[in-house]
């Protein structure tokens, strides 16, 4: 089996995985619901697929969420920075020669800092939630109330498959 099918096939499982465990793995919090198990796909997706697919990941996920009433338009920014960042620090680190799987905690980085910014400052306004203005910090706030739960998660996903000899490399991706 090729190298993309097998990259398509893992995709597929962690966009249907993280679709499967949306309706138990969230909380409200203002205009937005916090999706711990998003940012769990993502640091495994970032860390076993790279930057370019676990950001298509995160898009499909957020995506199918939206289109079946269990996710918001809050998702694009929160998820996809998230995973875009954990797979530029796996890459770093691989380069490194380090170990990859540290990258997955980086995850907030990308959700916290960067998605919820674009969220705050682009997003909100352009759907009509006026007063996100001011909403920084707490939204950043709520934002690592679901990203660092759902990176350390994933590290440790991540750090049970390394040992069971289930890393990118053995998986040929």
């Amino acid at each position: 089996m090729g190298r993309m099918v097998r990259r398509v096939a893992l995709a597929s499982t962690l966009s249907a995985l993280g679709v499967v465990v949306a309706p138990f793995l969230w909380f409200p919090f203002l205009a937005t619901k916090a999706y711990p198990g998003q940012h769990l796909i993502n640091a495994i997706s970032g860390v076993l697929l790279g930057p370019v697919w676990a950001a298509g990941v995160a898009f499909m996920v957020g995506i199918i969420r939206m289109s079946l009433n269990i996710g918001t338009i809050y998702s694009m920014p929160g998820g996809i920075p998230g995973a875009l960042v954990v797979g530029l620090l796996a890459w770093l680190l691989r380069r490194a020669k380090k170990k990859p799987e540290l990258a997955a905690l980086g995850e907030p980085i990308g959700t916290v800092f960067v998605g919820a910014t674009l969220a705050v400052y682009l997003f909100a306004p352009s759907l009509g939630h006026a007063g996100m203005f001011e909403a920084l910090l707490p939204v950043y706030a709520a934002w690592a109330i679901s990203s660092v739960p759902g990176c350390v998660m994933g590290f440790l996903v991540l750090e049970v498959l390394r040992r069971v000899g289930l890393d990118r490399e053995s998986l040929g991706i």
